[in-house]
């Protein structure tokens, strides 16, 4: 690969420039992998276009790969940017109250800072920062929330919203750091051109709410019915919301226009499926009977068969990729296996 051999002495400057600074050599790795000679390598972390440059913390690869400038200060700026500290230490319980409460805050009241509790939260805090903004406090400054001991809370988005406290071990980074992926990160995400592709390599097909930016009640609706319906397909399916302005050229693709929305679809990245009728959605098992013929095959056997000769086809399947128009730039950044479908007309907005 030409790119891969371009960037090979770079990568190779960037980590003796890094080694300098962080001479600990548990501290900051750099690591190359032939995925002609380690396949398994590769296709465990969904690797198919090259180079790719991926960050781990803990033994977790990070969702967000490297996407920055390919030269040795943009690495090298990356990674002194990856080794500052996430948490901000609060200095006054006053700075909690003016916090941007349209953020996800997580806030962890501790005794000192040379302690377990505060070591596995550092932790978390490493992998999720980029999710939510983490703060603490410690000693005198925190003692008033540690009725009980030591201390993590989630702060909603919402100036009402009431916190959460997290009940489970503080030492545990499995259960603590479960706990706070649920907070920092929204069961139903919005989906922007920024942050698609970055979606997209998480592997897992899309269920997408088509609606204008200012109809929040069709996506409360939404995202009530995906809590009720689909919270056991968590893990199996991503949960997405879309501006239908935003992606007015994609959804011509399924044969809809902003006036149609709400629209809900599926994205299979082999072909697209239609909701039959937004209405429904609230209509018990409904959502998840669609979701569930998406896992079965139905709706891939009746996209190419049609309806099933007992049944009534519960989506519209809508344009084969096969004969969908050239792909835009953007898309080619996807890998092949997991291509963005909503994404390709970007290049003509």
């Amino acid at each position: 690969c030409r790119f891969s051999q371009m960037l090979h002495p770079i990568f190779e400057e960037a980590s003796n420039v890094i080694k300098e600074e962080y001479p600990d050599k548990n501290q900051v790795v750099f690591a190359r992998v032939d995925c002609d000679q380690h396949s398994d390598i590769a296709q465990r972390y969904r690797i198919s276009k090259y180079p790719t440059l991926k960050l781990f913390r803990n033994g977790m690869m990070m969702k967000r790969e490297y996407r920055g400038q390919r030269s040795v200060t943009a690495i090298a700026d990356y990674i002194r940017q990856q080794k500052s500290n996430p948490i901000r230490e609060v200095q006054d319980l006053e700075e909690i109250s003016s916090l941007d409460r349209s953020r996800r805050n997580i806030i962890g009241y501790f005794e000192q800072k040379d302690s377990d509790n505060y070591r596995t939260f550092e932790r978390v805090a490493n992998i999720l920062h980029d999710d939510c903004v983490f703060l603490s406090a410690f000693g005198a400054i925190s003692k008033a929330e540690r009725f009980s001991g030591d201390n993590v809370i989630y702060k909603p988005p919402g100036e009402n919203a009431p916190d959460m406290v997290y009940l489970g071990s503080l030492t545990n980074f499995d259960l603590i750091y479960a706990w706070t992926q649920d907070k920092c990160v929204p069961l139903v995400r919005e989906i922007t051109f920024e942050n698609g592709e970055e979606l997209t390599e998480e592997g897992l097909p899309f269920l997408i709410l088509f609606h204008m930016k200012d109809d929040l009640e069709s996506l409360e609706k939404f995202q009530q019915e995906v809590a009720r319906q689909l919270i056991g397909e968590k893990g199996t399916i991503n949960f997405l919301h879309a501006d239908c302005d935003k992606f007015r050229h994609p959804l011509l693709h399924i044969q809809k226009t902003p006036a149609d929305c709400p629209v809900i679809a599926i994205d299979s990245f082999r072909h697209m499926y239609v909701f039959p009728d937004f209405s429904d959605v609230s209509v018990p098992g409904k959502l998840k009977q669609f979701v569930l013929d998406l896992h079965s095959g139905k709706l891939h056997r009746e996209f190419h068969h049609g309806p099933d000769p007992t049944d009534v086809a519960p989506g519209q399947p809508i344009q084969d990729l096969a004969s969908s128009p050239p792909e835009s730039s953007f898309q080619k950044l996807a890998p092949s296996e997991h291509r963005y479908t909503l994404l390709r007309e970007k290049d003509e907005l």
